[in-house]
């Protein structure tokens, strides 16, 4: 079965080369989706003149249809975002806006363009909401078409109301990253029943 690919659509709200905490999250799902063999690449959106819209393309200047591109071309989505004032990143929110033009688009059998793509979500912050967060994002992208694996979520979240961050800590708590290798392990196993049974086109048979 040729390799499987996996990109992070990293939403912190700091452009690079800032640190950021939402890109180090990501990392670190993308360095577990490579243990299982995956090709992983990142992008951080905020970098990019992703224009306000619910099309594939927004006209001159938009910088969403490369990345969109890059979507396209992988097995696995993965979306890592803070939490501000209880949800995602209002950069998450540009992109899942994005991607609704998706619910327009067929491949060549007339199946939705997402479908057999996976996605799971990595959530970081110094409130509570990463729940919420999750919920909100993953049933997006499955409106959208992807579908998401079991226990689909990772995330961080600090002490309410103090400064710690999650690039801050020494040690990744273990909680947390069994949680990440439990998610991207079910990813990689997703997203390789779907390739080799995708979900059938309207009316026909997998």
């Amino acid at each position: 079965m040729p390799e499987l690919s996996a990109l992070a659509l990293v939403c912190t709200l700091t452009p690079s080369p800032a640190p950021s905490s939402s890109e180090l999250m990501g990392r670190r799902v993308l360095e577990a989706l490579e243990r299982h063999g995956v090709r992983t690449s990142s992008v951080r959106v905020v970098d990019h003149d992703v224009r306000p819209g619910v099309k594939t393309d927004m006209g001159a200047g938009d910088q969403w249809p490369a990345i969109r591109r890059q979507v396209l071309d992988a097995d696995i989505l993965v979306i890592a975002t803070p939490i501000w004032l209880g949800h995602p990143s209002s950069v998450a929110q540009r992109v899942l806006e994005r991607l609704d033009a998706e619910l327009s688009e067929t491949d060549d059998r007339g199946r939705p363009i997402m479908y057999d793509k996976t996605a799971i979500v990595a959530v970081v912050g110094n409130e509570d909401g990463a729940h919420k967060t999750i919920a909100d994002l993953t049933q997006a992208l499955s409106d959208v078409g992807f579908t998401v694996p079991a226990q689909a979520g990772t995330y961080w979240v600090g002490e309410a109301m103090q400064s710690v961050d999650y690039q801050d800590l020494e040690e990744v708590p273990e909680a947390v990253a069994s949680t990440t290798a439990g998610a991207a392990r079910n990813a990689v196993h997703l997203a390789r029943l779907l390739r080799g049974h995708p979900y059938p086109a309207d009316g026909g048979e997998g």
